[in-house]
């Protein structure tokens, strides 16, 4: 079974990419989130998880959903993580997650996809963003490859820089940058509501048909970047900046 939770669709899309190469069930953790769906997975005695990297980990709402959800003792597991540029020593963090799950765990793979995170960096502009997804294939195919194979992936780099942004940096990061507090929706908002409906905490409500964002917020940057008129912005942040998903490629 391939779980996979996204933004923006990078990881939408290399899990349909493993899971047409693996012929492996897909299964979205954003549908299960927002419904509060936590039923056991007891399909599968295979596992992979495909998540954005939050702060040099998997995020926050990803790794409470895995925590919350029953699967089969022993179950052999591979994280497949998109970033930007590192994912750090986000591996010894899943390691210990299946530790705890009691599953077994086979590797955590890193693949650099575009940048979706106007919060804080610059997305590509359409041609760039191709052009890295084009670089990505041959980690995407090893992947893929390796876990058909049932095979661990290889070790990721795991120097002090990755323990201490993964250690110290990330809940650092989670408490002083990722809130909603930033967010607006400006005069060419039409009220169609697609932010709300993409928001995986619905976190988002339109209220006099204008979307206004609650306390939940995981900074997946799907409302933002999604917006089909880009009438949101993240405060001055995001001014001027390209948006990016992986459909409009």
């Amino acid at each position: 079974m391939i779980l996979y939770f996204t933004g923006t669709g990078n990881s939408r899309y290399i899990a349909q990419r493993i899971a047409k190469a693996l012929g492996d069930e897909l299964v979205s953790m954003n549908d299960r989130i927002k419904a509060g769906e936590t039923s056991p997975i007891t399909s599968d005695a295979r596992l992979v998880i495909v998540t954005p990297t939050y702060a040099w980990r998997i995020p926050r709402i990803v790794r409470d959903h895995l925590a919350e959800t029953h699967f089969p003792c022993g179950a052999l597991a591979w994280f497949v993580m998109t970033c930007g540029s590192e994912i750090g020593h986000a591996a010894g963090y899943n390691r210990a997650l299946c530790q705890i799950k009691q599953l077994a765990y086979m590797g955590t793979a890193q693949i650099i996809m575009p940048e979706n995170y106007i919060a804080m960096f610059n997305a590509p502009q359409a041609e760039e963003a191709r052009q890295i997804v084009a670089r990505a294939e041959p980690a995407i195919d090893r992947a893929a490859s390796a876990i058909k194979a049932g095979q661990e992936f290889s070790l990721p780099r795991h120097n002090l820089y990755d323990r201490f942004m993964s250690g110290p940096v990330n809940p650092i990061f989670y408490s002083f940058f990722v809130k909603a507090t930033a967010f607006t929706a400006g005069s060419t908002c039409t009220g169609c509501g697609q932010c709300a409906r993409l928001c995986p905490t619905n976190n988002i409500t339109l209220q006099n048909g204008k979307p206004v964002w609650g306390g939940g917020c995981t900074h997946c940057m799907a409302c933002i970047c999604r917006c089909p008129t880009q009438a949101i912005e993240y405060g001055k942040k995001s001014l001027g900046k390209p948006r990016y998903h992986f459909d409009a490629l």
